[in-house]
């Protein structure tokens, strides 16, 4: 399952008009989803980061403020994972440290006339790209078929040296010790310090060395989604289901379980103990165990808790209600708790039941329930 999150916004983008000025906007759309399986951090550069739905409140901030701390947050991440020069896009190479959008367009435009860079120091030959924006960018480059394996690596090429004495004190080829983790571990970091490179810098080198190219992203886990359930007429309360965290707000979590509608988990029912922010138990993006308790299909609202102990009559009081109207007043398109419509009329009828009606003495008969009650009465007596 892909997140179609800013599809419509890249769509309708002038970049998606030049990258498929033959194809229609629903199409580019759908390729857009399809790459985001491919390479999902290739693809999701070209869209703004707030366009994608970053929190509750992200309207009412100061937006330049907001932008220019989303696109840090879109560059650190980028340069921690790192570009295969080669393949990647303008867009994706525009937050490479260093690299403008001037300067990723000529790279591009360079790669295709002179064909794939065979070593990071043929960056030198991009126009407008000099000495200075070489040394900031070319550490975040990576170039897996190229001519020095170093190239694949993390290892900025002004740090060749350092690797070259760890290769003349070892006495082994870059290609036998890049990976060996027990000779490398043997080698003292202090040994081949200088004025340039300190003891942590060598340090990174060795530790590169050992797992080169190695992706800092943690194991890619997605929710198992329950077979059958595709659609929200397929949920039935008492379901313990697997969903993904699609946005968290001061009242509880909205989570997709892959039926095209949001269930909202209101803060109440997130733990036993007293949450003060949902965000402290939750973050977007989490893979969480559910279940559900209520699903009204008129109103598209499905109400979830995290307690999975949690009795289905428990699925009712004010603060589910307070979560609706903190969703609707918000423009969520996810549901919110609510008391089984059933349940709540038969206990409303019960209520009635109970207390006499206004007026009504004390030991007098309730009054007739209607016409038909009124001839079955005159049958008795005939």
């Amino acid at each position: 399952m892909i997140s179609e999150a800013g599809a419509s916004v890249y769509s309708a983008s002038a970049l998606a008009a030049r990258e498929f000025p033959d194809l229609d906007v629903s199409l580019r759309g759908a390729v857009s989803i399809a790459r985001r399986l491919q390479d999902p951090l290739a693809e999701l550069v070209k869209i703004e980061p707030k366009a994608i739905g970053v929190g509750q409140y992200q309207h009412d901030v100061n937006q330049t403020q907001l932008a220019r701390a989303l696109d840090a947050r879109v560059e650190d991440c980028v340069n921690a994972v790192g570009v295969e020069l080669n393949t990647a896009s303008a867009p994706l190479l525009a937050r490479v440290a260093g690299l403008s959008s001037t300067v990723a367009e000529n790279l591009v435009r360079f790669r295709e006339a002179e064909g794939a860079f065979r070593s990071r120091r043929d960056l030198l030959k991009v126009p407008r790209l000099g000495e200075k924006t070489f040394e900031q960018c070319a550490g975040f480059l990576r170039i897996a078929q190229g001519d020095n394996p170093l190239d694949r690596s993390a290892v900025h090429p002004e740090a060749y040296p350092v690797v070259e004495q760890i290769l003349a004190r070892s006495g082994r080829t870059l290609e036998a010790l890049m990976g060996d983790s027990e000779a490398l571990a043997r080698l003292k970091p202090g040994d081949f310090t200088d004025e340039r490179f300190g003891e942590p810098t060598v340090r990174d080198i060795i530790s590169e060395l050992e797992k080169p190219g190695r992706d800092p992203r943690p194991e890619f886990r997605t929710a198992e989604f329950a077979d059958g359930v595709e659609d929200i007429r397929d949920l039935e309360p008492g379901m313990v289901l697997e969903g993904v965290v699609s946005n968290v707000a001061a009242f509880g979590a909205f989570i997709d379980l892959g039926v095209h509608q949001d269930g909202l988990v209101h803060v109440s029912a997130m733990s036993k103990q007293f949450v003060k922010d949902p965000r402290d138990l939750v973050k977007a993006g989490e893979i969480v165990t559910v279940k559900v308790m209520d699903v009204d299909l008129d109103r598209k609202r499905i109400s979830l808790s995290m307690r999975l102990d949690d009795a289905l009559d428990d699925a009712t009081g004010d603060s589910a209600s307070a979560a609706g109207k903190a969703g609707r007043g918000q423009g969520q398109s996810g549901p919110s708790p609510r008391a089984k419509p059933g349940r709540g009329r038969q206990g409303d009828g019960r209520s009635r039941q109970g207390r006499k009606p206004s007026g009504q003495k004390a030991g007098s008969a309730p009054p007739g329930n209607g016409a038909l009650a009124d001839a079955f009465a005159r049958a008795r007596r005939k």
